[in-house]
């Protein structure tokens, strides 16, 4: 039970990396994400985030320099990384309960991908945005998602929470 309560905080604290009050606005995001591995549940939450955290020179240049389309792609991220991380402590919550070590090994591998995905997706359009503060920002919450190790139990609400909060300001949202 205190596991799906952190799987909530989680959600929570992730959704607040929305920097952008409108939503609306398209970002031109990636459209392909790449085949997950075999037994990792496919959902379209987990797809966003790997397509995001992999998308190509198209999506970058489009988004360079533009630092309100990249504080709402990163609003986008985050939504997306929060729903996938909630996903996937279910998912090691349900494989190591039926003790299974098939399953909590292909957890945590489809974990420690989201993980870095989400890293990199932070860490690219750090190096995307130009306003220094969102770059800080960006920069910061990718930081904090690798020390993470690829293992979503370990994130710390609060943290992410203030950090997103610095990004929000950042962004005009705060």
């Amino acid at each position: 039970m205190r596991r799906l309560v952190a799987a909530a905080a989680v959600a929570g604290a992730l959704l607040l990396t929305g920097c952008s009050a409108d939503k609306t606005a398209t970002s031109g995001g990636p459209t392909v994400a790449p085949a997950p591995a075999a037994g990792a549940p496919v959902g379209s939450a987990a797809a966003s985030v790997a397509a995001t955290a992999a998308s190509g020179n198209a999506g970058d240049a489009a988004l360079a320099g533009n630092t309100q389309a990249i504080c709402d792609q990163a609003g986008t991220t985050g939504e997306h990384a929060a729903a996938t991380f909630a996903q996937d402590l279910q998912l090691l919550i349900d494989a190591e309960s039926a003790k299974d070590k098939a399953a909590i090994s292909a957890a945590q591998a489809k974990t420690s991908r989201d993980v870095e995905n989400y890293a990199y997706a932070l860490r690219d359009m750090s190096k995307l945005v130009a306003d220094p503060a969102v770059k800080q920002a960006l920069a910061t919450m990718s930081t904090s998602v690798e020390k993470l190790k690829g293992d979503v139990r370990k994130i710390d609400a609060k943290e992410l929470g203030l950090l997103a909060g610095t990004l929000a300001k950042a962004c005009g949202n705060g």
